[in-house]
């Protein structure tokens, strides 16, 4: 099964441009992604209509970040980014009449929406400064030349 891995793709890019003044062009970031530009526009465009980057057309332009990595959480991202499924565990519904089916599906429904509810509260709860802030400490950890310097 195929994960969505734009929210970490998108955050990603987003500790980066904390990182650099710079405007990122898409080119930029589609080779840091391993993708091509214009699915880093279509991709951006959910963080620029939410207000956390912008983007400027023309010789010296790309993407910035526009926001305050205090107020902006993991759960803001996710949302902007167009909140993907979150699990892809399904229910069989091919016989509804079912008793067993009705029993088993109520019960990963249930378990489903505790899980759901954890990982909402939880991505609600990390800022993208806590990311940028784990981000510093580990580049220091290991001695590189500084966050700036750092690509993963």
């Amino acid at each position: 099964m195929r994960t969505d891995s734009r929210l970490s793709r998108m955050l990603h890019v987003i500790l980066h441009m904390a990182r650099d003044e710079a405007p990122m062009t898409s080119a930029q970031i589609g080779l840091m992604l391993g993708t091509n530009a214009a699915v880093v526009r279509r991709t951006m465009a959910g963080l620029r209509e939410a207000g956390y980057v912008r983007s400027e057309k023309g010789h010296h332009g790309g993407w910035q970040l526009a926001c305050d990595l205090m107020q902006v959480t993991l759960l803001d991202v996710y949302h902007a980014v167009g909140g993907p499924r979150i699990f892809a565990i399904g229910a069989d519904n091919h016989n509804p009449d079912c008793a067993v089916e009705q029993v088993v599906n109520a019960a990963l429904a249930d378990a489903m929406r505790e899980a759901e509810t954890l990982l909402i509260t939880r991505l609600g709860a990390v800022s993208l400064a806590d990311l940028a802030a784990d981000f510093d400490r580990l580049c220091v950890a290991r001695g590189d030349a500084g966050p700036g310097h750092a690509h993963g």
